[in-house]
């Protein structure tokens, strides 16, 4: 899955042009991954209902397409579509069936999820530079955390707390390495590609 910072980039770049709550909307843009710090099913929390770990956003919208409107909801729709162009387009770039690539061009065979090691330690690499290439402004995650609509019922609403503390651990972790697996500039890419498709969606389900 993309890193925190890739799916707060994203939705940051989107709310420029939604101009929705941004606590809300960017809370609710990483609360899917709370999945993975409670113990609950990342295939319930992601509506993955296949073998290939990507998300069926229209399981999503089946459910909770009337209720867009809210802020955080949106987010978390926004957060389900970039995990799908990532997982669909983007990742398999760099990771095959047993390999993965790296950026000089070393191609590592791998056991397991072992490919999880480098693609960790890379969002590492990249998390400080894109708060700053996107001017990112991460208050939210020192402040108090708002309370939200008990409308998804794929996670534990009661706990958003959980996942914002541990991205605000993560921003005090970054550090700047030198990258293995991905490029910046691809990675740039990516989020400009993804903000494209996903206000193209937005505007045909018609929230725009």
């Amino acid at each position: 899955m993309p890193s925190s910072m890739i799916h707060i980039a994203v939705a940051n770049e989107v709310n420029k042009k939604l101009k929705r709550n941004s606590a809300d909307f960017l809370i609710g843009s990483i609360a899917p991954d709370i999945s993975k710090e409670v113990g609950w099913s990342r295939e319930k929390s992601h509506f993955i209902d296949n073998n290939d770990g990507i998300p069926n956003v229209d399981l999503f919208l089946n459910k909770y397409s009337s209720y867009l409107d809210d802020d955080f909801v949106l987010g978390y729709y926004v957060h389900l579509y970039t995990d799908y162009l990532w997982f669909k387009y983007f990742l398999t770039e760099i990771r095959g069936k047993d390999f993965i690539t790296k950026l000089d061009g070393t191609v590592i065979k791998y056991t397991g999820r072992m490919d999880l090691i480098y693609i960790y330690n890379d969002y590492t690499n990249l998390n400080i530079r894109l708060i700053d290439y996107y001017n990112l402004d991460l208050k939210i995650f020192y402040n108090d955390v708002p309370e939200f609509k008990n409308i998804i019922k794929e996670i534990p609403m009661d706990k958003i707390n959980v996942i914002v503390n541990k991205v605000g651990e993560v921003i005090e972790n970054t550090k700047v390495h030198k990258d293995m697996v991905f490029n910046m500039d691809n990675v740039k890419l990516f989020i400009k590609t993804s903000v494209e498709l996903i206000l193209a969606n937005l505007k045909d389900i018609g929230v725009l």
